[in-house]
């Protein structure tokens, strides 16, 4: 009897140690570089298990969640509530995987129809500082460190046993509980931390093209400079028609039948360059 409340015990701390935790992170920040005014605010989750991490933003996994449910429903894009969608856009459009076995941070990101995926090729090298200080429940030490092309401060916890950060932080004798950058334009703050089940799938539309991080930048580039161009071409392997069904059903604008091709191209390259001038401000500066 002894030996078996021995083997449940033993089961029971493997499974709690097999749990995924997640930190949610208040990230602020000041996309537009013509508008520092303008301060954007979201949550972001870091969700850590011993073999991974995976970082990326509340409101994707929330936006995937209203589409899955009006797929499964059947009723397809016609039956999401488009306010709603709206309410939950976000400006972490990218996630950034980091695999603890072999050391390795991966960042993905949507350039049009496709997901392009890079292997950080970047160390961090951060200074330990002796300074000290509480921040909420936790004891912090300080950090510093040069990371795409921005100074960036970091305060540390060992009072969490990971080592571990938001965004492609990480690498210090403990979890990361806030980082900033010296210009105060970005700024990752922990708000609290729960365990899950297990890592939620994040839907990944269109193809993962897997390139070097200078090929990203490039493809990233090309998109603002000429999106129909970008995915007419291609942009890798998606392909793009120039001669578009409009879905019906519901969706703003739409009103079925063939849109005539011009009109959609000035309608697109006026989007992107809205959104480039809106995040013009970008959290790696280089």
């Amino acid at each position: 009897m002894k030996k078996l409340g021995i083997i449940a015990l033993a089961l029971f701390i493997q499974n709690v140690s097999a749990q995924t935790n997640r930190f949610v992170y208040q990230v602020t920040m000041k996309p537009d570089a013509e508008n520092k005014t303008e301060i954007k605010t979201e949550n972001a989750y870091l969700d850590i298990s011993p073999e991974k991490s995976v970082f990326y933003s509340e409101n994707r996994i929330k936006r995937d969640s209203i589409m899955q449910k009006a797929f499964q429903g059947g009723g397809g894009r016609g039956s999401i509530n488009r306010d709603q969608m709206e309410n939950l856009r976000t400006n972490i459009s990218y996630s950034v995987e980091k695999d603890k076995t072999n050391q390795k941070t991966y960042f993905k990101d949507r350039i049009g129809r496709d997901i392009y995926s890079y292997e950080e090729d970047r160390p961090l090298n951060w200074k330990i500082e002796s300074e000290t200080r509480k921040i909420g429940e936790y004891k912090v030490q300080k950090a510093e460190t040069d990371f795409g092309g921005r100074k960036w401060t970091a305060w540390f916890t060992t009072d969490l046993p990971y080592q571990d950060g938001p965004y492609k932080f990480g690498g210090l004798p403990g979890l990361i509980v806030k980082v900033e950058d010296d210009k105060g334009d970005y700024s990752f703050d922990l708000m609290k931390n729960y365990k899950i089940a297990e890592f939620p799938t994040l839907n990944q539309f269109g193809n993962t093209l897997k390139v070097k991080r200078a090929d990203y930048l490039k493809q990233q580039q090309k998109f603002k400079t000429d999106p129909m161009s970008f995915m007419s071409q291609g942009g890798g392997q998606g392909r793009f028609s120039t001669t578009v069904r409009v879905g019906g059903g519901g969706g703003r604008g739409s009103g079925g039948g063939n849109q005539n091709p011009a009109d959609m191209r000035k309608r697109m390259e006026e989007r992107v360059k809205e959104e480039a001038k809106k995040n013009s401000n970008p959290i790696e500066l280089q």
